[in-house]
């Protein structure tokens, strides 16, 4: 029995989503194209830098032409927001300024633009 492959494909871009001050806010998705077979579990990185003690992060997903849909919010303190508990997971490191993206049991409809976003608070 064959697995199909996915082909996740993984967008980088920095969405700062409320104030943003030029050069200390940025988010970086290092890995590009991300692929695993279905049922198996994929993990996009997601690195960010703020000089703010109150940041959010968000993950939403593009599927064609459609508007990105919100999977889910991480902030400094507390777990946020997730859409659909079940297969998506994340959880934010302060220390290493990463929130890395787990897609568990993964189904050829999770092929998609994938992005990271920071919003900051000023402190």
């Amino acid at each position: 029995v064959g697995t199909q492959s996915l082909d996740l494909i993984i967008d980088a871009v920095c969405c700062c989503l409320t104030e943003c001050r030029a050069q200390t806010e940025s988010v970086l998705q290092p890995d590009g194209d991300v692929t695993a077979a279905a049922g198996e579990t994929a993990t996009l990185r997601c690195l960010y830098n703020t000089s703010s003690s109150n940041h959010y992060l968000f993950w939403y997903r593009q599927k064609g032409s459609s508007s990105p849909q919100f999977i889910l919010s991480r902030f400094k303190v507390g777990e946020g927001k997730t859409e659909e508990t079940e297969r998506f997971s994340s959880s934010l490191d302060a220390t290493a300024r990463s929130v890395p993206l787990q897609i568990h049991n993964l189904r050829l409809s999770d092929s998609a633009v994938y992005y990271c976003a920071l919003s900051s608070l000023s402190n």
